[in-house]
């Protein structure tokens, strides 16, 4: 199922979702290698992208860590990349993608959860929330598998939070969905709670599946932080309006 358009008008642009969308389009194009050459493009997601082992440890891979795929407390021969701040990576591949299809597929769910997301929020606690939930999103990968030295990179975990925080404010709103069955293609529209509550119980398919690829439990805990956040907002009292006297 791929969601293709909500029913769900915003008050106002959603500038931070756009600037979002652009940051990362700009960050795959013009700043990360080609990804038809591997090895120029491996070296810099090494380089750059959060991994598990190096948030555990503190320290950047060595060569023997990465070459035998195994995670030191101190590891042997130098890091390769000593200079790498490793909890500040945290940050910066929630902005990195793996190829166009990853691009376009997390760009595609930002733009039609997000933008609702931050019309309810206000600008400056979205951008707040999208970038703590990314990071939530990411620990939880890291505290299931803190041993791994693969790369972690892609915005689905900070998207996974937005759209957690869309199922408890817009549960009923319709979305466009577009389904495939083998080679039949149609179109549905669907309310919002039960394409995201699909989509949450297919993560755990990647959960027993050791080679998806997927860092399954970033997407469970950034949807579980953003559940939990619009859960708490939902449940402050309202501000009462105030209008003028006279």
């Amino acid at each position: 199922m791929i969601p293709l358009k909500d029913e769900n008008p915003t008050r106002r642009t959603a500038v931070v979702t756009l600037v979002l969308i652009a940051i990362n389009v700009v960050v795959y194009f013009g700043i990360q290698p080609n990804p038809a050459d591997p090895s120029t493009s491996s070296r810099f997601t090494y380089e750059n992208a959060a991994i598990p082992c190096e948030v555990t440890t503190g320290e950047p891979l060595s060569s023997v860590e990465i070459t035998s795929d195994t995670c030191n407390e101190q590891p042997e021969g130098d890091p390769i990349f000593p200079d790498k701040n490793v909890y500040l990576a945290l940050l910066w591949s929630m902005f990195l993608h793996g190829s166009l299809l990853h691009l376009g597929g997390n760009m595609l769910f930002l733009w039609i959860f997000g933008n609702n997301v931050e019309d309810r929020l206000g600008r400056v606690k979205y951008v707040a929330f999208y970038l703590v939930g990314g990071l939530v999103a990411t620990l939880a990968h890291v505290l299931v598998q803190p041993d791994s030295t693969v790369p972690t990179i892609g915005a689905s975990g900070a998207i996974a939070a937005v759209m957690g925080a869309y199922l408890v404010w817009f549960p009923n709103v319709r979305i466009r969905t577009l389904f495939w069955i083998v080679f039949v293609v149609f179109f549905r529209d669907l309310r919002a709670k039960w394409l995201l509550l699909f989509w949450f119980f297919t993560q755990f398919f990647d959960a027993i599946n050791p080679n998806s690829g997927v860092a399954w439990m970033a997407h469970v805990g950034g949807f579980a932080f953003g559940l939990a956040v619009a859960a708490a907002i939902r449940l402050l009292p309202r501000q009462p309006s105030v209008r003028g006297l006279g």
